[in-house]
């Protein structure tokens, strides 16, 4: 993965927090999300959460994420976000849906600090190789469907669902 600018850390005790509606525009964030972000409050209410999505993140898991959420699940993934400023910073996410009357009504979503080793160790690989995929198709919506299936075809042979993978990656977390 090729970065441009400064990774950003926050601290391990704190966490970002961030709701959105059905359709993914912000309707709330705290301040660890703002003070990581760089950006005020007023830039993100109402705008959409991929306002911080970075260039380097594979299509293919957020594919899998908004599947997840959509289904009325809750999912743990590793995102790399970009700040205002172009710098980045990594996250364990942890995005469930909100409900209302048993009806889904928006996404809740809450991010700790990721190990370095994590990272590094097995994530950037990964998604470099997710991200080679999805580049080298003339097509996005192919290039998307080959990445999400080359995961799955790595969860197949390491005999685990993708549940179980990242739960193994947050031993270490």
């Amino acid at each position: 993965m090729n970065f441009i600018g400064q990774e950003v850390f926050f601290d391990r005790d704190d966490l970002i927090v961030s709701k959105t509606d059905l359709d993914g525009r912000l309707t709330y964030v705290n301040h660890t999300f703002m003070e990581v972000s760089n950006y005020e409050e007023h830039e993100l209410i109402g705008k959409q959460h991929n306002v911080i999505r970075h260039p380097n993140m594979p299509r293919a898991v957020f594919e899998m994420l908004w599947s997840t959420i959509k289904s009325g699940n809750e999912i743990f993934a590793y995102v790399v976000n970009s700040t205002k400023s172009g710098d980045h910073y990594w996250v364990n996410a942890h995005v469930t849906p909100s409900f209302r009357g048993g009806a889904i009504v928006g996404y809740h979503s809450t991010r700790r600090v990721p190990s370095a080793a994590t990272i590094t160790g097995k994530i950037i690989p990964l998604y470099d190789e997710m991200l080679a995929i999805e580049a080298s198709n003339s097509s996005k919506k192919e290039g998307l469907q080959q990445s999400v299936a080359t995961f799955k075809a790595k969860l197949a042979d390491l005999g685990m669902s993708y549940d179980e993978f990242v739960a193994d990656l947050k031993k270490d977390d």
